[in-house]
């Protein structure tokens, strides 16, 4: 039999247990009730608040023994270590458990909380990673003894200071945005330094986008009328003219100059372009094939719900930014993106399962219609259609 954790992923369960299971009032096992808390958290646009504020109050001492066990689920560790999410007393479970990865560490050592960098300095595993102890030095929060606690460590050469920090720019508001995302990712940022810019469909496809002012076209379904012919019999086939894909001399002026720009930078200026840069600019490095390029763009206090809408019905993105966006609540609340990310073939299809549930009626037609998504997402959203509909005929 099924895990309940794995019928709550399918929306396998009613009303009444949706919401039990909010409140922590289902009959399984705490740590298993927790791995669902954690699911309703973050992806359940209904009981996500709910399930929120059940976690916060949980029993500490079951916490703190999924905090400490490197068997627990990836998410529910990424979850319990996150800045907004960390209750104090789990802290030093979470630093030395090895399933925690080094990146949450490097996001814990941005915080500006006394105790959390406290905890850090006492901790065995923070100390044996150099990137961890040279974003803590970067962090201005830090007292002088704390200072000179952090100085007394010693190890292996640490990160550079240069690859933590960028330098500081007025004028804009955005500098501790990126400065966060920088410290956060900076181990990985120091191994894909030197990657260039390499767009998902590559150049040639943004040239064909810039020349004709809309994606290059799909051809059209063959019907079985016009495979036919008005007569039955079997018609010629059309003659298909391939769609005209300009030169690169043939890119508007404008485009290639923001693309020159962006080909001149390391991974380090793509990010600091992707979150202060222009609206053109983020919509060309959200296809950067670097993860934390793309990643970067939906973390610009500039992008708007608008181009977020459109970003989640492209095919031509890393499926790890179509998993980002649901992760957002801003993101999250709006119907037209979740509803995109749903009908786009590109979202993994366990993303997309998770975020049926909340599709209108008149949308779960459409998708049971839709080719492009997969047989699993039509045939469900086939079965909630008529679900539903025959619930409002019995209103």
């Amino acid at each position: 039999m099924p895990r309940m954790i794995e019928l709550i992923r399918t929306s396998s369960v009613p009303s009444n247990l949706m919401q039990a299971a909010a409140r922590g009032a289902l009959s399984v096992p705490p740590a298993e009730m927790i791995e669902i808390l954690v699911y309703l958290a973050q992806h359940n646009k209904v009981f996500a608040e709910k399930a929120r504020m059940t976690l916060a109050g949980w029993d500490e001492g079951a916490c703190r023994a999924i905090a400490h066990d490197p068997q627990s689920p990836k998410e529910v560790l990424d979850y319990l270590v996150a800045p907004g999410n960390l209750r104090p007393a789990l802290l030093p479970a979470l630093l030395e458990n090895a399933s925690v990865p080094e990146v949450a560490l490097l996001q814990l050592a941005a915080s500006k909380s006394g105790d959390v960098i406290e905890c850090m300095l006492q901790s065995p595993r923070v100390s044996q990673h150099p990137g961890v102890l040279s974003a803590l030095a970067e962090n201005p929060s830090l007292s002088e003894k704390q200072t000179a606690v952090l100085r007394s460590k010693s190890g292996p050469a640490q990160v550079p200071a240069s690859i933590v920090a960028l330098p500081a720019e007025t004028g804009d508001g955005f500098d501790e945005a990126v400065q966060a995302f920088v410290a956060e990712h900076a181990a990985e940022i120091a191994g894909l330094a030197d990657k260039p810019y390499q767009p998902i469909g590559g150049i040639e496809e943004i040239a064909a986008s810039e020349h004709t002012g809309q994606p290059a076209p799909t051809p059209a379904p063959i019907t079985s009328a016009a495979a036919t012919g008005s007569s039955g019999a079997a018609a010629a086939p059309a003659k298909v003219h391939p769609p005209q894909v300009p030169k690169k001399t043939d890119v508007l002026p404008e485009r290639g100059t923001v693309l020159q720009k962006i080909a001149k930078l390391d991974i380090k200026g793509r990010i600091q372009l992707a979150m202060k840069g222009t609206k053109e600019e983020r919509s060309l490095l959200v296809r950067d094939g670097t993860k934390l390029v793309a990643l970067a763009v939906l973390e610009s206090p500039k992008i708007s719900d608008g181009e977020v809408e459109k970003i989640a019905s492209q095919k031509n993105v890393l499926e790890s930014v179509l998993r980002a966006i649901p992760m957002k609540r801003r993101f999250a609340k709006q119907y037209p993106i979740i509803r995109n990310l749903v009908a786009n073939p590109r979202t993994p299809i366990d993303l997309s399962l998770g975020l049926l549930k909340n599709i209108l009626v008149a949308d779960l037609r459409n998708l049971a219609a839709n080719k492009e998504v997969s047989d699993t997402i039509r045939k469900l959203a086939l079965k909630m259609f008529k679900q539903k509909t025959e619930d409002s005929k019995n209103r």
